[in-house]
């Protein structure tokens, strides 16, 4: 089968690799889409992000949707040619952390395309997979294998409320509005903000944004100053997303937020600088959040129920064999949000 495997930086290939055998607990999948995501891109274009390098070929993709093909003899409530998507959160239920509910945060999780682990976790973007039968979520007859594939990146915007707590009746401030930060907008609704601005740097994504339930939209680019009225009186929003992994936007995050506002940072940037006179001083509590677990089932139920449309994300599909033409284009932030990958000729 083909897969679309990393070797270092700028070494990306659709090569041939052998599918595991099949478990008694286990499903084969033939994969339909597969989502290009940030991490993906860093893989690809610097060979790892921070201090996670590629030590060894390593195929990439976690976002993804697919067909049943075949099961295991224990595998139950599950049908050949059943439409799902699939979570690439694949921890092991003992560990402290999964013990206390935690899953994310799992001493052995093995998500789909890291290079965290070494041996390196093998990705998902391969024709066909063989899956952990809790990995499955049925998504609606109505709704594409396309859209099913966003299940991942809305868990990360549930998982990123989640940690924020409750945002009913707010006023929300979400910088950086790629895929993850426009389905986060999209969830912010469902959840009950009453007020959503959203902010970057281009245009596209700020369009997505505002499809997505904005209420205004701040180039900050071109608009410099258009934040500057949420900044008076110590601050305007109850809850910032940063969503971009850049340190100007965390400082307009901090600058706009209301004193014992909650600052999620969403966005995966580098060490830089924080101003702690202004933390300290508006009682700002900063809070991370990384990858999600329970929060798929949600967003499978989500994009199932018509609650959260995320069509206006996706940009672009290509077929396998243009993986690498299908990485470049979504590295083009000026014509892209979400590329996919097609694995089969004929999907829906």
């Amino acid at each position: 089968m083909k897969s679309v495997v990393c070797h270092s930086a700028k070494d990306l290939r659709v090569e041939h690799t052998e599918l595991p055998a099949l478990g008694e607990h286990q499903l084969r999948v033939n994969v339909a889409f597969g989502g290009i995501c940030g991490s993906d891109l860093h893989y690809y274009q610097h060979g790892g992000f921070g201090t996670v390098r590629i030590k060894q070929p390593i195929a990439l993709g976690h976002e993804i949707s697919g067909v049943v093909d075949g099961f295991g003899a224990a595998v139950t409530g599950i049908q050949k040619g059943q439409r799902i998507a699939i979570s690439p959160s694949r921890p092991c239920g003992h560990c402290r952390f999964c013990q206390a509910g935690q899953h994310n945060h799992c001493l052995s999780m093995r998500f789909y395309g890291s290079a965290m682990p070494f041996p390196h976790i093998q990705g998902a973007f391969s024709e066909q997979l063989i899956i952990e039968g809790y990995q499955a979520h049925p998504i609606a007859d109505h709704l594409s294998l396309s859209e099913a594939a966003l299940a991942e990146p809305l868990s990360v915007g549930l998982h990123a409320i989640q940690r924020a707590g409750s945002v009913l009746g707010k006023q929300v401030l979400v910088t950086g509005c790629g895929p993850i930060g426009s389905l986060l907008i999209g969830a912010l609704r469902r959840a009950g903000a009453a007020r959503i601005v959203a902010a970057d740097i281009a245009d596209l994504p700020l369009k997505c944004a505002k499809e997505m339930g904005a209420d205004e939209i701040i180039n900050l680019k071109s608009q410099a100053e258009a934040l500057d009225k949420y900044k008076v009186d110590k601050g305007q929003f109850d809850a910032v997303f940063e969503a971009s992994g850049s340190e100007a936007a965390l400082r307009v995050g901090l600058d706009t937020i209301a004193p014992r506002g909650v600052l999620i940072t969403v966005g995966m940037g580098g060490d830089i600088s924080l101003p702690m006179t202004q933390i300290v001083a508006k009682e700002i509590d900063m809070r991370g959040t990384f990858r999600f677990h329970a929060e798929f089932a949600t967003a499978v139920r989500f994009l199932n129920e018509g609650l959260v449309n995320g069509k206006p994300v996706i940009t672009g599909i290509l077929p396998v064999d243009r993986a690498i033409e299908a990485f470049d284009l979504a590295a083009d932030k000026s014509q892209s949000l979400k590329v996919q990958i097609a694995f089969a000729d004929t999907v829906a």
